[in-house]
């Protein structure tokens, strides 16, 4: 994740790069070429990941009531395959593919918000998607993506506060009534974002689920601006 000029960026129809990365859509595979050196250890990180969709999402979300933000689950299913070669690893498993795009940054548009996805026996995925507006409002939806990519509205399972991280960044997700999450492990750890492994139980099913938590209003912070170049760096 390197921050770079306009005048590293190259796009067409099927095509994103920028710099010596690629994001690329052969009509089946989304192939992922990445080239870029590891901060703050200028190291090498070289190699493919290979997203191929096997359910596709049907619709886009409004986060809030203007529209200036929208998300969308673009591949709620995947097959993952990476190959790297810098540093020398490979491996195979379950993905999840959206996007958030808007007409604002993200911090003018929310305070925080949590988010989180597991996959289901019958092939569906389990969307959790909570949080507050920048204005105070709160938001909050929960999907059941089926496997024709149809959004199915649930109703949202209990809240469940998570242990806080060690930036004391709050989680919360959701769990069914009379059931707790476990923290599973704590894959990364920011002052103002946390991803997170989780074992809960949803809509009578045991999964494994993905989780975040964002805070906009720590990422606006001056001490947060000023530690961002330390692990993205940015070249012209």
């Amino acid at each position: 994740m390197t921050e770079r000029g306009r005048g590293a960026l190259w796009r067409d129809r099927t095509t994103l790069r920028i710099g010596p990365s690629a994001v690329r859509w052969d009509g089946e595979v989304l192939v992922i070429d990445i080239e870029e050196q590891g901060a703050v250890l200028p190291l090498n990180v070289r190699g493919q990941v290979r997203v191929t969709p096997v359910v596709f999402g049907q619709r886009r979300f409004r986060l809030d009531p203007g529209g200036r933000h929208v998300w969308e689950p673009l591949a709620p299913q995947s097959r993952v395959d990476v190959r790297f070669s810098d540093p020398a690893l490979s491996w195979t498993g379950t993905g999840y593919l959206d996007a958030n795009h808007g007409s604002e940054p993200l911090e003018a548009g929310f305070a925080d918000w949590q988010w989180s996805r597991a996959h289901l026996k019958d092939g569906s995925t389990a969307v959790m998607y909570e949080g507050q507006l920048a204005d105070g409002a709160a938001f909050g939806m929960a999907l059941r993506i089926t496997p024709d990519g149809q959004a199915e509205v649930m109703e949202m399972p209990a809240p469940v506060v998570l242990p806080r991280t060690a930036w004391r960044l709050d989680r919360l997700t959701r769990a069914d009534a009379g059931y707790t999450a476990r923290v599973r492990a704590t894959w990364e750890d920011t002052p103002f974002y946390s991803r997170t492994a989780l074992s809960t139980r949803l809509w009578g099913e045991d999964v494994l689920a993905v989780h975040e938590s964002l805070n906009m209003q720590r990422f606006a912070t001056g001490a947060v601006q000023w530690m961002l170049p330390w692990r993205m760096p940015r070249k012209p």
